[in-house]
């Protein structure tokens, strides 16, 4: 699954890219509605909180010769964070699928695309026994492959990925490694087998599609306490959004356009990480904060972002397209200390008219109903 290394470029590019593609669509003269409230992500709130607390439900065992002779209470922690990639250069995207799913935002989007994807939807939970609007919790995008978080215990996903594989077998605790191969005939009619993609399940609550064997094991080995003593790439107090994750500078150099190379070299000068966070809970609000070593550098690329965006509403409001004005009214740039902050948004009514253009062309594509007979 080498694609997979780069999945997560396109969840990353999601969120820069559905705020850009809305705010420049279409123009309009006429006059600006007045400004909705957005509210940004900008830290743990109370449901969140609980969110979390429900999510530590994980002891790694204690080797009995790592054990102290007096052994201190081991708070259980979320298995899903333990998975995650650790060290310096790594990125990760976590999606709560879940809470997504249920929000506005998330309903508008479903609706759109299952208008012409549920008999697919069906198969598949037919197939494996499960449902993805129901059964998935959490997806997490890394450089080495994806992690999903939910309820993976139905007897016919475990008989898909047992009879697909040449090799089965349990690793750790609560691990189990499927690697998988696939069948394909060639033009002379002869059939050769090549190893897929392999997959981890532990637990029946999390599944990992690897790239190598190596990193499905490195996960599961995260998740049990095995592995790397350094802290996760994410801590519990950044697990705040529908979407969070950090994204290493070199990962995001790779989503920039080419005509704006010269931020990317800035962004490499002085910055560490982006930290994303996305509430979609109600409108799409996206924070993403900028970290680095050098204040004064990072002051001065934060000044240059703020200045181009002022100077798009400006470009805007000139040429009388009050629709991009108004939405670049929420772009902005705020310091803070070795960091700063780029806040993005996109309003809930702005996006339900882009998406009823998808609902009105769906309906268009669709075959005339049967006419009935005399």
């Amino acid at each position: 699954m080498r694609a997979g290394r780069g999945r997560w470029l396109v969840v990353a590019g999601v969120l820069f890219g559905l705020a850009a593609w809305l705010m420049m669509s279409g123009q309009g003269q006429e006059e600006a509605p007045p400004r909705p409230r957005v509210e940004f992500p900008r830290r743990l709130r109370d449901p969140e909180v609980q969110r979390l607390e429900r999510r530590r439900t994980y002891i790694a065992p204690v080797a009995a010769s790592e054990a102290p002779a007096t052994p201190e209470p081991v708070r259980p922690r979320d298995p899903v964070l333990a998975a995650l990639p650790r060290g310096k250069g790594k990125s990760a995207v976590v999606i709560e699928a879940n809470a997504l799913r249920h929000s506005p935002l998330g309903e508008m989007v479903l609706e759109c695309l299952m208008r012409r994807g549920s008999a697919q939807l069906e198969k598949f939970k037919q197939d494996t026994g499960v449902d993805p609007l129901q059964d998935l919790d959490r997806m997490v995008i890394t450089d080495d492959g994806i992690i999903l978080s939910g309820n993976f215990g139905d007897p016919r996903l475990k008989k898909l990925l047992t009879g697909e594989s040449q090799a089965t077998y349990d690793y750790g605790k609560g691990g189990r490694l499927f690697e998988p191969s696939e069948e394909k005939t060639l033009a002379d009619g002869t059939k050769r087998r090549r190893d897929a993609s392999p997959i981890g399940m532990w637990n029946d609550q999390i599944l990992v599609l690897g790239d190598t064997t190596s990193d499905v094991k490195d996960v599961l080995d995260r998740v049990e306490g095995r592995g790397s003593e350094e802290s996760p790439v994410l801590s519990e107090q950044q697990t705040y959004g529908e979407m969070y994750g950090v994204l290493s500078v070199a990962q995001l150099q790779q989503l920039l356009p080419p005509d704006q190379q010269e931020l990317a070299r800035r962004l490499a000068e002085v910055a560490e990480n982006v930290e994303l966070h996305v509430d979609a809970s109600r409108d799409f609000a996206m924070t993403a904060r900028v970290r680095g070593m050098d204040a004064n550098k990072l002051t001065d690329l934060g000044k240059s972002l703020g200045g181009a965006l002022s100077l798009a509403r400006m470009r805007a409001q000139a040429e009388g397209d009050t629709k991009l004005a108004q939405l670049l009214d929420f772009a902005k740039v705020r310091p803070d200390g070795d960091s700063f902050n780029l806040e993005m948004a996109v309003p809930l009514e702005v996006i339900k008219n882009q998406l009823a253009i998808c609902r009105e062309q769906q309906d268009k594509d669709a075959p005339p109903p049967a006419r009935a007979a005399p």
